[in-house]
């Protein structure tokens, strides 16, 4: 359909699909220049909802059904077949919004691997590392690994009453060092958390840190509740998108490039709806082919998660706070004061291990907390208090499987088909066995064992390895961190090019963590930021191909921002 069959809304230089963690980067680095026009496009409305903003609820704000899009994955052949919820904000801030706030950037290795295995020139740590600092206004301050200027508020959990201490003692005890600093020199080891959470006690998202700050530009145009159901193209180049906006179709022309930020699942979904992906896919769903990219919607990489708890002995842990009365008091000194424990994430520490000591760097993470992440609010006579336990996610860092995202129509309204394929590939059950084995490793050291009174998940009785691979197969999931369906790479055949550009058109960018060639080994949302900081000098021109970052501080912070 011809773009002059639409109204158009508006003519920017760059038209951004999607305000979602990479999205309000580029938004507000675009738009620092007020010769550049921008238009920002995102399908949910203003992150407004209490849970969104109180650190604490962010497993609820995960789970609500308003806030995301309500995705699920195809049944998973190793799982039972059972179908996977996969939780997406669909909200001002995407995933940012609705996450666990966890900061932690991945091993240097990760990076190194994306320059040298993948032939990503550019994006080796050493090439990253300023914009790791550019993004951030650490708790630590300014300095090698850190940055003191930034848009996204950094600090660490508060572990008091987490009961982090006596597990320290025992990850030392069980043979793994003490970290300062998860993102510094040494990153393998056990270390309490950092979170984008700001000094008001509110999350520090991609929307509060990068969009709010930027709105006022006269310059900037955000269309919210929007959906782009395609891209409009003259000839091989991409001109702009259309939008359902409250059933009306619209249109936005873009003069300089498209930017797709739409995530993991979304971004390939919307080149293939727009002709550029598998040919024969295609076809078949009737979509003219503009460019024949096999690898659209390839490579989608998960880590993929076990969870792993105990029961405690006796009334000892974070489930205290969640005694009606309590929880009401510490909710209403967060609105006030911005504190207490609901101002608060609760994972008492991160223990990033390798299960192998000839690996160069870590193959699982435990997320380790003093509570069930089902836990609910109860209070004596009116709801029975549930089970104090310790609870841990065992995370697979560098899973060898691969799924996949294709369309399942040619319909814009239809969810993608999303098949994770999680352990499909053997070596993944044996690395996730070898987690499990080593966070038990831990729990049974004295400091924690005197506090525990029973193994509940999988269960002390499940010690083979035939065993622990059926509850892996029974219990496991993910941990949301879907990458890699819009890889980028050196090759030819890659989807993008190292400057995130669309191979076979022009004048379209993909940047979000759909361009992640391999998965980074830690919780994504702080690389998906780092892309999209990249990303804006690659668009701008201040980087030449490949070249490393040379920042000013007028750069990295444009204008001040706000929580």
């Amino acid at each position: 359909m011809n773009s002059t069959t639409h109204a158009t809304l508006a003519e920017v230089d760059y038209v951004i699909i999607g305000a979602g963690s990479a999205g309000c980067v580029l938004a507000n680095r675009l738009s620092a220049d007020p010769g550049i026009t921008v238009a920002i496009i995102e399908a949910g409305g203003p992150d407004r909802h209490p849970m969104i903003k109180m650190p604490v609820g962010f497993l609820r704000a995960l789970m609500r059904p308003e806030l995301g899009w309500g995705l699920s994955s195809e049944p998973e052949p190793e799982l039972h077949g059972r179908r996977i919820p996969l939780p997406r904000g669909k909200v001002h801030g995407g995933s940012s919004s609705i996450n666990g706030m966890f900061h932690i950037r991945g091993h240097r290795l990760d990076f190194d691997a994306w320059r040298d295995d993948a032939g990503c020139r550019g994006w080796g740590y050493d090439d990253v590392l300023p914009y790791f600092r550019r993004s951030e206004t650490s708790w630590r301050g300014a300095g090698r690994f850190h940055g003191a200027d930034g848009p996204l508020r950094i600090r660490p959990i508060d572990t008091r009453g987490l009961l982090a201490e006596p597990l320290i003692d025992a990850a030392r005890a069980a043979g793994h060092e003490l970290l300062d600093d998860y993102d510094g020199e040494h990153q393998i080891g056990i270390a309490r958390g950092e979170v984008a959470i700001d000094a008001r006690g509110r999350r520090s998202s991609s929307a509060s840190a990068y969009l709010r700050p930027a709105l006022g530009r006269r310059n900037l145009h955000l269309f919210d509740r929007a959906r782009v159901t395609r891209l409009l193209f003259e000839g091989a180049s991409a001109a702009g998108v259309v939008i359902d906006r409250a059933g009306r179709r619209e249109s936005i022309r873009a003069r300089r490039e498209v930017l797709i930020c739409a995530g993991a699942y979304h971004s390939p979904q919307l080149l293939m709806l727009s002709g550029i992906g598998p040919a024969a896919e295609l076809q078949a769903l009737g979509i003219e082919v503009r460019a024949d990219s096999p690898r659209v919607g390839a490579n989608l990489i998960e880590h993929p998660r076990m969870m792993h708890a105990y029961r405690a002995r006796g009334p000892i842990t974070y489930l205290n706070q969640m005694r009606f009365d309590r929880a009401a008091l510490a909710a209403l000194r967060w609105a006030v004061f911005g504190s207490g424990p609901f101002a608060n994430q609760i994972c008492s520490a991160t223990v990033l291990l390798r299960t192998d000591p000839s690996l160069t760097r870590p193959d699982i993470q435990l997320l380790c907390n003093p509570i069930r992440l089902d836990a609910a609010l109860w209070f004596p006579g009116v709801r029975p208090v549930g089970e104090h336990s310790f609870y841990i996610t065992v995370c697979l860092l560098h899973q060898k499987s691969r799924g996949r995202v294709s369309l399942r129509s040619a319909d814009p309204g239809d969810a993608p088909r999303v098949e994770l394929k999680l352990f499909s590939h053997p070596d993944d059950l044996a690395t996730m066995r070898a987690g499990l084995r080593a966070a038990r490793a831990i729990y049974a050291q004295p400091a924690m064992a005197a506090l525990i009174e029973a193994e509940t998940i999988p269960g002390a009785d499940r010690q083979s390895d035939a065993a622990l691979d059926a509850s892996i197969r029974e219990l496991g999931g993910i941990t949301h961190h879907p990458v890699g369906t819009c890889a980028m790479g050196g090759d030819p055949g890659s989807v993008l090019d190292p400057q995130l550009r669309v191979r076979g058109v022009t004048a379209l960018r993909v940047v979000d963590a759909s361009v992640m060639p391999t998965i980074t080994g830690a919780n994504t949302n702080a690389a998906t930021v780092m892309i999209a900081e990249r990303a804006a000098d690659l668009i701008l021109g201040r980087l030449a191909e490949g070249s490393d970052a040379g920042v000013s501080a007028a750069e990295r912070n444009p204008e001040p921002a706000v929580g």
